[in-house]
């Protein structure tokens, strides 16, 4: 959702261990649940002198996320470069890429929205 067909060169995952390239903006993916956040606040704690990331906070439910997970990424937020809310997409349940899950409109205007947010337009 964030390469925008670019073939990896606008983004990519890092193995572990792999050194994050210079000038890149670091993103963290999670979902909304309890545990994902707490994975969250985890990986923070160790992330010493790297930029700050941007969280992309993915919904999993059409319900909002519960108390606790909110309260914890607001709590957060000051480690953070920015928090983007992907919504709750059914079809990312059932697809087995995101070339496939680009097919979708909602998929699509999603991943604009997306990329608009953490470039800053």
């Amino acid at each position: 959702m964030l390469d925008d067909d670019a073939g990896g060169t606008q983004a990519r995952v890092l193995a572990p261990g792999e050194v994050l390239p210079y000038g890149t903006v670091p993103v963290l993916v999670t979902d909304t649940t309890v545990y994902g956040v707490t994975r969250l606040e985890e990986t923070l704690l160790r992330w010493g002198p790297l930029p700050k990331p941007w969280l992309v906070w993915v919904a999993e439910s059409p319900a909002r996320p519960v108390q606790d997970a909110r309260f914890t990424v607001r709590a957060l937020e000051g480690r953070l470069a920015g928090v983007a809310r992907l919504p709750y997409l059914p079809v990312l349940r059932a697809v087995k890429g995101p070339d496939e899950a680009l097919k979708y409109k909602d998929v699509q205007t999603a991943a604009a929205r997306l990329r608009r947010t953490i470039e800053g337009k």
